[in-house]
């Protein structure tokens, strides 16, 4: 087999796992408000800290990074941060399919997937509200020659890295599926963790913007479980994922998901 086969057949599977035998629901499942008030949202990016100055210690330490992980192009592990570009509902909640022992992303879960677009609207709002005023540049931007793992024109290499609102969701699903289902916090966690690590193979964020977007993600997360509206929405949601549970239906990509994040990072 080529050096080449594993990666293509990796991403057969990763693509297997995205088409559903099921009706769907519209491929991006949106809502006009989350569960946190604009104030509540304000203050969370009021105490997001900036990004490191130019050329700081920690400036530096973040551009040496990224470069050494150029060296994972068009390996198993980029094709799998490839998937993670995916971060709306319903389909992106098929990143915890394998760890939850569950085939997510059908018309089967539909409140699920509404507490989710919920959780996507606070974290995202955060991150972008801290990047409006943070404007530091991506990898992409920075290194015009830098291949990004997905389609990104002019305007995506130009705009702002700090902080990453891919971390922040993937933090922030996390932290909802922990809550959801305690017995697989750890599991969604790191799960919740490889989502912002794959921004950083993509060579849209500097690990600094990921720790940043992590951190916006369980600071929502923490407000979001406080509140009566998502209470109330997470047993419903418990139910249908226990619903899909009972089904057997497993996700195709679990084995090619297993060998990408057992790749070691440089």
């Amino acid at each position: 087999m080529t050096s080449r086969a594993a990666p293509a057949m990796a991403a057969a599977l990763m693509l297997a796992a995205c088409a559903s035998t099921a009706p769907r629901e519209p491929a991006v499942a949106t809502v006009s408000a989350g569960y946190l008030s604009e104030e509540s949202l304000a203050g969370l990016a009021d105490v997001v800290p900036p990004p490191p100055a130019p050329g700081s210690p920690r400036d530096l330490e973040d551009k040496a990074a990224s470069a050494r992980l150029a060296a994972l192009e068009d390996t198993d592990r980029w094709l799998l941060a490839t998937s993670h570009a995916e971060l709306r509902p319903p389909l992106a909640l098929q990143h915890f399919d394998c760890v939850l022992g569950v085939r997510l992303g059908s018309a089967e879960t539909p409140r699920l997937d509404r507490l989710m677009a919920k959780v996507f609207h606070d974290a995202e709002s955060v991150a972008e509200q801290v990047k409006a005023r943070a404007r530091r540049p991506r990898p992409v931007g920075d290194d015009p020659d830098r291949r990004p793992c997905q389609r990104v024109g002019a305007a995506g290499r130009a705009s702002a890295s700090y902080p990453s609102g891919s971390a922040a969701v993937g933090a922030a699903y996390a932290e909802a599926f922990a809550l959801l289902q305690p017995d697989r916090a750890a599991v969604v966690q790191r799960i919740g963790h490889e989502i912002g690590i794959s921004r950083l193979i993509c060579a849209m964020h500097y690990p600094s913007d990921v720790e940043a977007g992590e951190a916006i993600g369980r600071a929502v997360m923490a407000e979001v479980a406080t509140t009566p509206s998502f209470r109330a929405d997470a047993e419903p949601a418990r139910a249908e994922l226990a619903a899909a549970r009972a089904t057997g239906r497993a996700n195709p990509g679990c084995a090619a998901e297993r060998a990408a994040l057992a790749t070691p990072l440089p």
